[in-house]
């Protein structure tokens, strides 16, 4: 059993334990409901007030705000569980819980301004670098459509991703910038072949100010007085987090293969299939693919959660590389699934076979940007081979505005 499994928690907060079970008994009622959410395309208003009365948001919510700012490896197993059930759902859960914990990077009154009043608040995103950030006297100026900002609907707030730039218009830091609802438009555009019930739209955002105390740099990574458990980089964070969730689907669709091969008989004969050994070697293989990108997460944590607690940041030197290991989760259980799904035969394109819905829903999920294992692979040999590493990537290129 993980450490972080084992260790005690506060009379009034629920162990991991607890809460990765609270996780495993919502499976059934997420797959009832997954073909709802896809033609919905986001995912419904029940479903995320049930992962609220869970306590999934307050994992990494600071202590400041009610949270329990518990090591995200918590948040990880908790995801892990929950993609067993709906790829979108936990989709959702992933990206507005991950949210709770970036907060632990921004002055108080960053937090203050969001959960002041209602703890509870959900903050959505957009971190691709879509539009235009200026500078001004006491913060910063945002103009531009930003996509894919997945849960909006349900968010009251949004991280927006952009590059800070030079006069000569030369990025040289990428930040976060905390933006109302008041500020944005959603824009629906979301209509796509995998993970459709996320919601994923886009924002629209005009001349919206973010004041300095909501804006922080997602690279440059320091030492400062913020609690240990909002110590790692936050590439590890995020990233990871996706990883983890994605783990989840390979594990849904293992579940789904194993029930539909041991009910089903060889075309033409009742032999069963699960005696066909082509059946069966690819289920183990799959296995071991989606087992092994798991314990790589959980390795990664054990490596890095004595330092965190110690103080200590985590080496540039394991940062790339874990950053590497975490992008080859998406390949991983991409290959797993897939291997899977050929088993499958005629009744796998068919609509009503969940196993189609979750080979869609990995394809988009591998394809997102923190799954890009052939950048960081090359990343990583060329750091060891002593290239260092790409501007803007580990760290800022120049001096972080003054306030």
């Amino acid at each position: 059993m993980s450490a972080i499994l084992k260790q005690a928690a506060p009379a009034d907060v629920p162990s991991a334990q607890e809460l990765v079970a609270r996780a495993h008994a919502m499976i059934p009622r997420l797959r009832e409901l997954a073909d709802s959410v896809e033609k919905n395309r986001m995912v419904s208003g029940e479903t995320i007030q049930a992962f609220v009365e869970a306590g999934f948001f307050k994992i990494l919510q600071p202590r400041r705000w009610g949270g329990w700012a518990m090591n995200p490896e918590v948040f990880w197993r908790v995801l892990m569980e929950l993609g067993r059930g709906c790829c979108s759902s936990a989709w959702n859960m992933m990206i507005l819980g991950v949210h709770q914990w970036e907060f632990g990077h921004l002055p108080e009154q960053a937090g203050d301004d969001v959960w002041g009043k209602d703890p509870s608040v959900i903050v959505a995103s957009a971190y691709a670098p879509a539009g235009t950030v200026t500078q001004v006297e006491g913060g910063f100026v945002l103009n531009g459509k930003w996509p894919t900002s997945s849960g909006t609907d349900h968010g009251q707030w949004a991280f927006i991703g952009g590059f800070l730039k030079n006069e000569a218009g030369v990025p040289y830091d990428r930040y976060s910038f905390l933006v109302s609802r008041e500020d944005y438009e959603i824009v629906d555009d979301w209509f796509v072949f995998g993970l459709a019930g996320t919601g994923s739209k886009s924002l629209l955002i005009k001349n919206a100010f973010v004041p300095a105390h909501r804006a922080h740099s997602m690279v440059d990574y320091k030492l400062s007085d913020r609690d240990d458990m909002y110590l790692w980089p936050f590439s590890t964070i995020f990233f990871g987090s996706v990883s983890a969730v994605i783990c989840g689907y390979g594990q849904q669709a293992i579940d789904i293969y194993t029930q539909q091969m041991q009910a089903r008989t060889i075309t033409g004969t009742n032999i069963s299939t699960a005696v066909s050994p082509y059946v069966r070697d690819r289920l183990g293989n799959a296995v071991v693919r989606v087992s092994s990108a798991r314990a790589r997460l959980f390795q990664l944590m054990a490596e890095t959660t004595p330092l965190v607690k110690q103080r200590q940041l985590v080496s540039l030197d394991d940062r790339v590389r874990h950053l590497c290991e975490i992008a080859h989760v998406g390949r991983n259980v991409e290959e797993a699934v897939l291997l899977l799904y050929k088993a499958t035969g005629a009744r796998g394109i068919f609509l009503n076979n969940p196993m189609q819905r979750v080979l869609r829903d990995v394809l988009a999920a591998a394809n997102h940007i923190t799954q890009n294992a052939d950048d960081t692979s090359g990343v990583l040999g060329g750091l060891m081979l002593g290239a260092g590493v790409p501007p803007l990537m580990f760290n800022p290129v120049g001096e972080p505005p003054s306030a």
